[in-house]
C-alpha cells in the first residue's frame, strides 16, 4: 500500500525546498505556542498528571518545556495539552482542524525515548506525520456527518511518525494505523464551543493514542483498518501522497483564540485603524459570519478556553487594548471593563453565503456604529496567515518571541538558529532537544 510505503521510504532528499521550509516554520511555531501553553492551568493540571500517572516504567521521554520524565505517550499527552491549551497553533482549512499541535509532541516523545538523533530525519517524519494527519481529517469529515476535534484524525499522523521511528514492518505499520484511526477521540467539537472547558480539541489524546498504537502494533496488537487511508472513495485523496505536500496548505494564526473568530476580527480592526475610530466612540458592532462562528458568541467569558472559544469578546479585546495576546485572554484581560464594554454591544448574525463558503473559506463582514449615529462596513473580510495571504517569515518569528518571552534570550535563540540550522548541522537536533524539554525558565507557573 502505497501510505505505508512513504512512511518509511520517505526521504529527506525527496522534500522540496519550500515544504522543508514550511516544516521549519511550524516547528518555530509550534514551539512558540508550547512556551506560552504551558502557563495555563490546562497545561499544569495535565503534565502534572502525565508525571504522576503516565511514568517512565520502561522508556523515558522529557516532557515539552517541563523537563521531568514520563512515558512516551505520557510525553506526548502532556506537550500536545500544552500546545492545544493556547489556541494560536497552525491549522488546516479542510481538515477544520489542528495537525501540528500533535504531531510535534509525539515526535519529540519519540525521538527523545528512541534516541533518533539526526535533523534530516527529524524533519522528515514531522513533514510525513502532516501529509498523513491532513488527509485522514480531510477523509473523516467527508464520510461521517459529526464534526470531530482534530485528535480524532491527528491520532493516524501521530502513529505514522510512531511506525517509522520504531521501524515497523509494514503488517504492522497497517495495524498501527489501524489502531490509531479506532481509538482516536472522536469526541464532538460543538460540544466544546458550545461549553468552552479545558477538553478543548482532544489533541492530547490524538498524540498518546498515536503513540500508543505504535508502541501496541510493534508487540504485535492488531487493529481494524483504517477506512480513513483505505476506503476506497477516500482513493484520490491518497493517490498524490508524496507529490501533493498539504503541509503548504496550512495556516498560521496571528491571535491565540479560536480560528473562526479572526475573520471578524480583522474586519473590524481595518475599520477602526481606516476610519480613526477611538475604542470609546463605538456605539455597538455588528457581526455578519458563517453559522459555526456565531456559535462561538460568549461576550462576557471568566476562563481562558472560554475568551479563546468567543467572538465578540477578542474583537473587543483587540478593538480595546490594541492587540489580542497571551495577557488579553488571561485574567488581567478578562477583567478589562472597557473590552468587557464592548463586546455588551456585539450582535452575531450568520451570513447563508458565508456558511456555504466555509470550510474552504472563513470569512465575516463587519459593521461599526459610532456614536454619533454613523456606520463603517467591511467588505467580506478573511482571516490572515492562510497560504493565499501568509504570514511572512518576520512576522512568524515575531509572533515566536512574543510568545515565548519568558524563556531567556539565549535559550530562545538556541531555539531558532537550531531550527535553521536542523538539516545542516548534525549536533542542531540535539541542542534543540535540550532546548525545548528542559525545565522552564521561570519560576511562576500555575
Amino acid at each position: 500500500m502505497k501510505v505505508i510505503r512513504l512512511i518509511h521510504d520517505l526521504a529527506f532528499d525527496d522534500l522540496p525546498r519550500e515544504v522543508v521550509d514550511q516544516g521549519k516554520r511550524c516547528l518555530l511555531d509550534l514551539l512558540g505556542v508550547a512556551a506560552a501553553g504551558i502557563q495555563t492551568d490546562l497545561s499544569r493540571i495535565a503534565r502534572k498528571f502525565a508525571f504522576s500517572q503516565m511514568g517512565a516504567g520502561g522508556r523515558r521521554a522529557r516532557m515539552l518545556f517541563d523537563g521531568r520524565p514520563a512515558s512516551p505517550t505520557g510525553a506526548a499527552f502532556a506537550g500536545a495539552s500544552s500546545i492545544d491549551a493556547f489556541d494560536a497553533h497552525d491549522g488546516h482549512s479542510l481538515t477544520k482542524g489542528h495537525a501540528g499541535a500533535a504531531l510535534l509532541p509525539a515526535l519529540l516523545a519519540l525521538t527523545d525515548s528512541e534516541t533518533i538523533g539526526e535533523g534530516r530525519a527529524f524533519m522528515t517524519s514531522l513533514v510525513l506525520g502532516y501529509e498523513i494527519a491532513i488527509r485522514s481529517g480531510i477523509a473523516l469529515h467527508a464520510s461521517v456527518a459529526d464534526y470531530h476535534t482534530s485528535g480524532a484524525w491527528n491520532a493516524i499522523g501521530c502513529a505514522a511518525m510512531a511506525a517509522r521511528a520504531l521501524g515497523l514492518d509494514p503488517a504492522q505499520t497497517r495495524h498501527a494505523l489501524g489502531i490509531a484511526e479506532y481509538n482516536g477521540p472522536r469526541s464532538q467539537m460543538m460540544r466544546c464551543i458550545d461549553h468552552p472547558t479545558m477538553v478543548k480539541d482532544g489533541s492530547g489524546w490524538g498524540a498518546m493514542v498515536g503513540v500508543s498504537a505504535g508502541y501496541l502494533a510493534a508487540e504485535g496488537f492488531t487493529g481494524a483498518p483504517a477506512v480513513t487511508v483505505e476506503a476506497a472513495e477516500h482513493h484520490d485523496l491518497w493517490a498524490d501522497l508524496g507529490a501533493r505536500w498539504r503541509i503548504l496548505e496550512i495556516y498560521f494564526k496571528p491571535y491565540p483564540v479560536c480560528r473562526w473568530a479572526q475573520p471578524a476580527m480583522e474586519a473590524a480592526q481595518a475599520l477602526v485603524r481606516q476610519h480613526a475610530i477611538s475604542a470609546d466612540d463605538i456605539a455597538s458592532i455588528d457581526i455578519e459570519t458563517f453559522d459555526y462562528a456565531v456559535r462561538l458568541g460568549g461576550s462576557t467569558p471568566t476562563t481562558t478556553e472560554e475568551a479563546q472559544y468567543a467572538i465578540a469578546f477578542p474583537v473587543a479585546a483587540l478593538l480595546a487594548r490594541g492587540q489580542l495576546a497571551a495577557a488579553e485572554i488571561a485574567a488581567d484581560g478578562l477583567s478589562d471593563t472597557r473590552a468587557r464594554a464592548i463586546a455588551a454591544r456585539v450582535t452575531l448574525r450568520e451570513n447563508p453565503d458565508f456558511t456555504r463558503r466555509f470550510p474552504a473559506e472563513r470569512l465575516a463582514q463587519v459593521a461599526i456604529r459610532r456614536r454619533d449615529g454613523s456606520v463603517v462596513a467591511s467588505p467580506p473580510t478573511p482571516a490572515r496567515g492562510e497560504p493565499n495571504a501568509p504570514l511572512d517569515d518576520e512576522a512568524l518569528l515575531a509572533k515566536f518571541r512574543g510568545l515565548a518571552s519568558e524563556l531567556t534570550t539565549q535559550r530562545r535563540t538556541t531555539i531558532e538558529d537550531s531550527i535553521h540550522r536542523l538539516d545542516i548541522d548534525e549536533d542542531a537536533l540535539s541542542r534543540l532537544l535540550d532546548a525545548a524539554l528542559a525545565p522552564p525558565d521561570f519560576s511562576h507557573l500555575p
